[in-house]
């Protein structure tokens, strides 16, 4: 099974972000629904969160809370792409690594080879935005850590990814 990109991958409801959410949850941090629920969501048992992850109604005082815990914004990211906003991280003015800069060349590269596969008929539209979405919002950031390089910001904190 192919491994997700997190970064880039873009929910297309809100129980398949949260499910994204737990998913990556148990990957990174090695925490399950029950921890989820009873350590970082102040409930008695998961069965309430398992209720709102089958129908995607988590309340909305509990989706920063839920994930920061997951360790990723998929409901954000999810809420967003609704509403046809790019989300992008903020950027820090800091020097980009070799490593920064090879991924944004393979994002880019994506974006194209998709564009090229959709225009000849391999690839479907919904990938295809995915696809330059992600693009999209790596170029913003590092034209954003570009304009703040003069002055840049304390890292605090661990990023989201």
């Amino acid at each position: 099974m192919k491994r997700r990109n997190w970064k880039s991958w873009v929910p297309r409801s809100p129980a398949e972000a949260m499910s994204g959410c737990a998913e990556r949850a148990l990957e990174r941090h090695n925490r399950g629904l029950e921890r989820l629920a009873t350590e970082h969501l102040g409930q008695h048992s998961a069965a309430t969160l398992y209720k709102w992850m089958s129908n995607g109604r988590l309340p909305l005082t509990l989706v920063l809370p839920f994930e920061h815990a997951c360790g990723t914004p998929l409901i954000t990211r999810y809420l967003a792409a609704a509403h046809g906003k790019l989300l992008v991280d903020m950027p820090t003015g800091r020097n980009s690594s070799t490593e920064d800069l090879q991924q944004l060349q393979a994002v880019l590269h994506t974006a194209v080879g998709a564009l090229l596969a959709f225009y000849n008929g391999t690839a479907d539209a919904e990938s295809t935005q995915d696809a330059l979405r992600a693009g999209l919002e790596s170029l913003v950031w590092h034209r954003g850590n570009v304009q703040q390089h003069g002055h840049p910001q304390l890292e605090l904190g661990e990023p989201h990814e």
